[in-house]
């Protein structure tokens, strides 16, 4: 398939969320090109966000899934405190619009929800704001190549990661 369609892209969209909610990070690094973009920008004030994540703040950054892979690997170490115990976590992803699309190339908007219930402390955040997916044609099937993560509620009560967003 060379052309995705409203369907596929809310299918593909719902399948990343329940990958994260699995913690099954193996499948959900597949779907990242090797050069992807995953970036969760700061607010600068109340109503703008950082536009350059080489030069401000972010919340979270990484560019090239070797770097998402690396995270996984101290995640999965236990070395990292903050993994030692993992939440459980839900996504909910919804209004999934297919914005741009041309052969081998679509934009995804998005909206999501996040339930992360930190075990430890028997506390649950819930996370909202909205997706920007860019997604390529490598090798017959659809890859990750840039996904931006506009976070609406960026007073973070707690340690935030790649599968709680």
């Amino acid at each position: 398939m060379t052309v995705m369609t409203q369907g596929d892209a809310a299918a593909y969209l719902y399948a990343e969320g329940l990958m994260l909610d699995r913690l099954d990070f193996d499948p959900w690094l597949a779907l990242y090109t090797s050069d992807c973009l995953f970036w969760m920008p700061a607010w600068r004030d109340d109503g703008t966000q950082t536009d350059d994540p080489d030069r401000e703040l972010s919340l979270i950054y990484y560019r090239g899934r070797r770097n998402l892979e690396d995270r996984v690997q101290r995640i999965r170490s236990g070395f990292s405190v903050a993994s030692a115990v993992m939440p459980r976590v839900a996504h909910m992803i919804g209004g999934v619009q297919l914005t741009e699309a041309e052969e081998g190339r679509v934009k995804l908007d998005s909206s999501f929800i996040t339930n992360v219930h930190d075990v430890r402390s028997r506390a649950t955040h819930a996370y909202f704001g909205r997706y920007e997916h860019e997604l390529v044609l490598e090798d017959g099937a659809w890859k990750i190549s840039q996904k931006i993560i506009r976070l609406m509620n960026d007073v973070v009560p707690t340690m935030l990661d790649v599968y709680g967003v």
